[in-house]
């Protein structure tokens, strides 16, 4: 039993077959979700990858505090103990330089290109060469085994070769940008809708080249034992907004669903939840419990918000939590429940969920009993979540799982 965990950073879940879209040719992606089970309503923490990493490694709250104080240990060291070998694959400074990342028992730090040009061929692109060194990796590991392979992603050099985006490009639209710069703006009210269109093809460019290496990666799987029985794990760190509120890229942290709502999709050996879909809400936390689950490790340290996806895999359970409470840096907040998202900056932001997927009707001054009772949700969590009493906190106010009639 081995678990390949890989991690895209700033794969935008509206840029994926698997997810509803239908511009972008994801035949890769799209067929390893049909092997896996794909949780629709998948939500980061915090934009802020020293948390995110605590989610993930930790299974902690970025508002359980005195992160760097916590003495629990990390996922690979709960793993060492039952005798998996770990290894730590980055091309991200901040991810191979974290205060966790010691714990792997060894880390392999993929260069990223000092000049930033599109590329002429798919192998010499800087995503091409991250993937292939993963499939190097997978050759020859030591078994039992998890390789957490966390990369940039669609954060990174933007190099595939001009006709992946030249491809999204209609007759009469201005050429697509040939540039290789990840584009970080706030657009301005009056922006040029070529401009964005543009970017967006860019993007797209960028999100086929990715499904040539998952398809790849899929392959090399495929022929070799190792990975024939892994559990394969396709995530996303976080999304990247594409104009959806004038943000572009990494612009801010602002808690839209283009930024914190996430691919992700589990492949296991064994064919369980092969073609299931759930819209249960999870987090990045689970995915350390359920790493540990995977290898039946049950003696673990407490954080009862960090909830094993494996019953939703074998269809055992609908949902494994009524709220998922986010957080950015100064004083933003946001609070997704079954049927609400309350984000909280200037002014309070409420949109119906799931409808609404990408916040685009605010209805906050319509509905001041929802929006009060979501903010005592998010006081009532803050507050178990620091006393750890999040078992006895209290079911929410149904209008809050349901919706309006």
């Amino acid at each position: 039993m081995n678990a390949i965990v890989l991690v895209i950073d700033r794969l935008h879940a509206g840029y994926v077959g698997a997810y509803g879209n239908a511009w972008v040719a994801t035949p890769s992606l799209d067929r390893l979700a049909v092997e896996s089970v794909v949780f629709d309503q998948c939500l980061i923490e915090s934009p802020r990858l020293e948390s995110l990493c605590r989610s993930y490694w930790q299974g902690r709250h970025p508002l359980g505090g005195a992160e760097l104080a916590d003495d629990r240990p990390a996922l690979p060291s709960l793993l060492r103990s039952a005798g998996v070998t770990t290894t730590l694959l980055t091309d991200e400074p901040a991810v191979a330089r974290h205060p966790l990342a010691g714990s792997f028992d060894s880390l392999v730090e993929l260069p990223r290109p000092e000049l930033v040009e599109v590329a002429a061929e798919i192998d010499e692109t800087h995503l091409a060469g991250c993937f292939a060194r993963l499939v190097d990796w997978l050759e020859s590991p030591r078994e039992p085994f998890l390789v957490w392979c966390h990369l940039s992603g669609l954060g990174g050099p933007w190099d595939a070769p001009l006709e992946f985006r030249a491809r999204y490009a209609e007759e009469d639209d201005p050429d697509p940008p040939d540039s290789a710069a990840v584009p970080c703006e706030m657009l301005p009210s009056d922006y040029d809708p070529d401009q964005l269109l543009g970017i967006s093809q860019a993007y797209a460019g960028q999100v086929s080249l990715l499904d040539v290496c998952v398809g790849a990666l899929v392959e090399a799987l495929a022929d070799g034992p190792a990975g024939r029985d892994s559990l394969f794990v396709l995530a996303s760190a976080r999304g990247f907004p594409l104009g959806e509120h004038r943000r572009v890229g990494a612009y801010d942290g602002s808690l839209y669903g283009e930024l914190v709502h996430v691919p992700l999709w589990m492949r296991f050996p064994d064919s369980l939840g092969e073609a299931v879909r759930t819209p249960a809400l999870v987090r990045a936390a689970d995915l350390w419990r359920t790493v540990l689950d995977w290898w039946g490790i049950a003696d673990l340290p407490q954080s009862p918000d960090a909830a094993s996806l494996m019953p939703l895999a074998r269809e055992e359970v609908e949902s494994i939590r009524d709220r998922v409470c986010l957080v950015a840096g100064g004083t933003e907040r946001a609070i997704r429940t079954p049927a609400w998202f309350l984000r909280e900056a200037a002014e309070p932001e409420l949109f119906a969920k799931p409808d609404d997927r990408w916040e685009v009707n605010d209805v906050a001054d319509r509905c001041q009993e929802v929006v009060d009772l979501l903010r005592s949700a998010y006081a009532g969590y803050q507050r178990a979540l620091s006393s750890g009493a999040l078992d006895s906190l209290p079911p929410l106010d149904e209008i809050l799982l349901t919706g309006l009639d």
